[in-house]
């Protein structure tokens, strides 16, 4: 018997590390891992669509979470985090849970 999860079980949420435009080079310079992300907004964007397309064709939902210049750093220091990759990860799935689990509009 074959199994489809895709039709036997609810579409999860994925939570997305996401930036704006006007962001960028703020967080480039805040980030201690900026070396590993592509050198500007314009290159990563068309990558960053592209794993949408592919989380949402396999059925699930994605949660676009968007990276403060403002509001990251203090998050960091209040979690004892560097400013990574680890830490950017850690955000978009506290973000998501808080909102998956918050009040239904």
């Amino acid at each position: 018997m074959e199994h489809n999860n895709s039709k036997n079980q609810a579409p999860s949420i994925q939570a997305m590390v996401w930036y704006k435009e006007e962001d960028w080079d703020t967080l480039m310079k805040l980030f201690t891992d900026s070396h590993l992300l592509p050198q500007s907004y314009a290159d990563w964007l068309p990558r960053a669509e592209e794993m949408v397309k592919k989380v949402e064709g396999s059925g699930d939902v994605v949660m676009k979470v968007y990276i403060d210049p403002e509001t990251f750093p203090a998050w960091c220091k209040e979690k004892g985090k560097e400013m990574d990759m680890h830490a950017r990860t850690e955000l978009a799935i506290e973000v998501a849970t808080q909102q998956s689990f918050g009040p239904k509009v």
